[in-house]
């Protein structure tokens, strides 16, 4: 029988200053608060090795299933799951432990004898889980693992940690959005943002309204390069039927990632007004975007007929969509059609603002009415132009300072600048050798030395930022190796961004810790970019 010390990380245990056992744990990402080496010896994993969870509630034998998994995907090992401990038998235990205080927290602890995972819910579990498994070598083939003994104990910083997935501009098959919702838990993330309208498509099924997708799903060309004067000629279309939504939903949440739909509104909404004209202050004719970009046409804000609409795409979503949260866009929505408008003209002045002002308007009259769904509303910036209850939510996307300055108003504020969270940027200055992106530079060392919650915020600010998000727009990502290649390996910056204490990050640590993480990418036939390790040479 072989055994074997996972010793991958040796080439980041100089950065590190930590002995070769502790590197084990250090390879994970993110990074657990507190990993304390153990004497006595080490816990020997293998094919005999059973996994054993506690209790009857069904999300712990779902963990349990989740950890055989994952222990077979990387190292061949597959691992018998159980509701009973056998005496004398070296085991990793699943444990419900109300001690542990917080409901993402866990204590992962090592010894001869047994790996116990626990935590105050399931949840907890299964990020425990996530550490244990990204502590693991990756092989080729099946041998016995020596595991050191330690005590990891570890809670996330931010309670909201999510990237977001536009399926507006290119829409993605429902095997692709599981994986990235895989992605995702494999870094501790909870929150997949999914942006399902947009002004080149309309992408998911609303029984009252048919011609969204059967006019709205479609468009009949894609531009191509920069906004071009040529397209490719070839027609597009997409969507995802509701019981299909309610497919991915159900797979985020067993990995206890929640679902916040995004309807955009009311800009970026010409392919509803191309499937209903009547909601648009011209009347149209309109046609579902060809080019990318901001258009003039957004629903007319004066006419009663889009609150119905949008209270009526509310109410199916809602019964899918179960999250907190629905996610009502906001962003770079003209006001020239409503300023020549006589309808937007007269709600203007039955409130009292000028035409141009109306947004607050609308976006207060639509948060009432999602209020009394149970749900609140998330925003990008935008909507913080006039006069905004304070109980809205702020996506600050334009930077940090509106985030900042939202969070000082009292607002919730989740971070999700363009200048650390935008991975459809660049990752490096050198665009010669890179697929064609919408722009920017966003290496991943710049996304990893952000810091949503600062010092030079007062403290009751920094209690109103609940977290970080990365989006993903796809105007220039069409394929699915492309995406990948895109988040992969920031998403990993991201996670220490989102779950790592700011005194505990340390960038060159985190290469050393991402090399490991490769090679779990690469064993789970994911494509990353290598940037960081050429920048390092």
């Amino acid at each position: 029988m072989i055994k074997r010390f996972f010793l991958a990380a040796l080439l980041c245990t100089s950065v590190l200053g930590t002995f070769a056992a502790d590197a084990v744990y250090n390879n994970v990402v993110p990074l657990p608060q507190s990993i304390t080496m153990q004497k006595g010896d080490a816990f020997v994993l293998s094919a005999s090795t059973p996994i054993v969870y506690t209790g009857t509630d069904a999300k712990m034998r779902q963990n349990a299933d989740f950890l055989s998994d994952y222990v077979e995907q990387l190292t061949g090992i597959r691992m018998a799951v159980s509701a009973q401990k056998v005496k004398k038998t070296p085991s990793i235990v699943l444990v419900i432990d109300p001690k542990i205080e917080g409901k993402e927290a866990y204590r992962l602890t090592v010894t001869a004898k047994q790996i116990t995972i626990s935590g105050s819910t399931a949840a907890g579990v299964f990020y425990g889980i996530q550490t244990l498994r990204k502590s693991l070598p990756v092989l080729d083939k099946s041998e016995d693992i020596t595991m050191p003994a330690a005590v990891i104990s570890d809670a996330p910083r931010f309670g909201y940690r999510g990237m977001m997935l536009d399926s507006g501009r290119h829409f993605w098959p429902v095997s692709f959005v599981k994986k990235f919702i895989d992605i995702m838990a494999l870094h501790n993330m909870n929150t997949f943002h999914w942006h399902l309208s947009e002004d080149q498509g309309w992408r998911i099924e609303i029984k009252k309204y048919p011609l969204l997708t059967q006019i709205g799903s479609k468009r009949k060309c894609t531009v191509l390069g920069h906004n071009s004067a040529i397209d490719d000629g070839t027609p597009y279309e997409g969507f995802y039927t509701q019981d299909e939504a309610r497919e991915i939903v159900k797979y985020a949440a067993d990995r206890n990632i929640t679902v916040i739909p995004e309807i955009d509104m009311p800009g970026h909404m010409l392919a509803a007004l191309a499937s209903y004209p009547e909601l648009g202050c011209t009347g149209g004719p309109y046609e579902v975007a060809t080019c990318w970009g901001v258009y003039a046409d957004v629903l007319c804000l004066g006419n009663e007929k889009i609150y119905t609409f949008l209270q009526d795409i509310v109410d199916e979503l809602s019964d899918i969509f179960p999250a907190k949260y629905f996610h009502i866009g906001g962003d770079e929505a003209p006001t020239v059609r409503w300023e020549n408008c006589p309808k937007c003209k007269a709600l203007a002045k039955a409130n009292g603002v000028e035409p141009k002002l109306l947004q607050h308007v609308f976006t207060n009259r639509m948060e009432k009415y999602i209020n009394s769904k149970g749900k609140s509303i998330i925003g990008w910036d935008e909507i913080m132009h006039g006069k905004i209850n304070q109980s809205a939510t702020v996506m600050s996307w334009r930077g940090v300072e509106p985030g900042s300055k939202a969070a000082e108003a009292g607002h919730d504020v989740i971070m999700s600048p363009t200048t650390y969270c935008y991975f459809d940027f660049y990752q490096t200055s050198n665009t010669g050798g890179e697929p064609m992106c919408i722009g920017g530079n966003l290496p991943i060392s710049k996304t990893y030395e952000f810091d949503a919650a600062p010092e030079t915020l007062t403290e009751a600010a920094r209690k109103h930022i609940l977290g970080v998000q990365a989006n993903v727009w796809t105007e220039y990502i069409g394929t699915t190796t492309m995406l990948e290649y895109q988040i992969l390996p920031r998403a990993g910056a991201l996670a220490e961004v989102q779950w790592v204490p700011v005194k505990l990050k340390n960038y060159d640590a985190f290469v050393g810790r991402e090399t490991h993480m490769a090679q779990i990418y690469s064993k789970l036939g994911y494509r990353y970019a290598k940037h960081m390790w050429n920048e390092k040479k």
